[in-house]
């Protein structure tokens, strides 16, 4: 796919792997507006020319605003990359604060769906277009005291290959990517032990863009230290 001038929104785009995308885009001529419900990270991402808008994935509605925004602007969406994401430290099962697994569930679930759907909603009456869903490996496999995370990346996986099913042969795209550990601020509450062995947000970056950027990209890609290949 050729990038240059195409439209693109990525939710959580103002750091880690969203700001390192947004940048990789902007470089190969792609017109790029991220969405963030804090607004810290705005100013060096608008003077690359990124479009910055405040919004909070949980809230249906918003993410309504941010496509207005974009199709006001750009006439239309060729691409929604949900990116947005937090992450709980690792705990056993019975000291998890499910309290607070809730609120990750709205994130990495429910913030994938609302701006699936959004995008959806535009897409069909287009007749084209990628939604780009940003997982983890961490829904390919259960993790010892990771339940809660790996639960929510689990649910926003099915979610990603029914949606997949849902639209074959209506000229949408549904790509789901899933990282490895990424050196990010998701982590700065407690690094988890290896955290040294994990990936630069902007090698992550690189290998996403160089698959968007295939005339046939991977459907469902695995990204690690190690190795760039297909998922399942």
């Amino acid at each position: 796919m050729n990038l240059k001038n195409k439209s693109i929104v990525i939710t959580g785009g103002t750091q880690g792997l969203g700001k390192s995308l947004a940048l990789s885009l902007r470089k190969v001529g792609a017109n790029v507006i991220v969405c963030a419900l804090d607004e810290d990270g705005f100013e060096e991402l608008v003077t690359a020319g990124v479009i910055a808008v405040k919004a909070n994935v949980t809230k249906e509605n918003e993410m309504q605003h941010v496509a207005s925004v974009t199709t006001e602007k750009f006439g239309h969406i060729d691409m929604w990359i949900n990116n947005a994401g937090i992450w709980l430290p690792h705990t056993p099962v019975e000291e998890v604060d499910w309290t607070r697994a809730h609120d990750l569930m709205e994130v990495n679930l429910f913030g994938t769906v609302y701006g699936s759907k959004v995008a959806l909603i535009l897409m069909r009456k287009q007749g084209y277009g990628s939604i780009v869903n940003i997982l983890s490996t961490s829904a390919l496999e259960g993790r010892a005291t990771s339940s809660a995370y790996c639960a929510s990346k689990f649910a926003a996986n099915g979610f990603t290959k029914s949606l997949r099913k849902e639209t074959e042969g209506s000229g949408i795209k549904v790509l789901s990517v899933f990282p490895g550990g990424i050196k990010t601020k998701l982590y700065d509450e407690k690094k988890p032990d290896n955290y040294n062995e994990y990936m630069e947000p902007s090698f992550v970056a690189e290998k996403i863009v160089e698959n968007l950027k295939k005339e046939a990209p991977e459907e469902e890609l695995i990204i690690t230290a190690s190795r760039t290949e297909p998922g399942f």
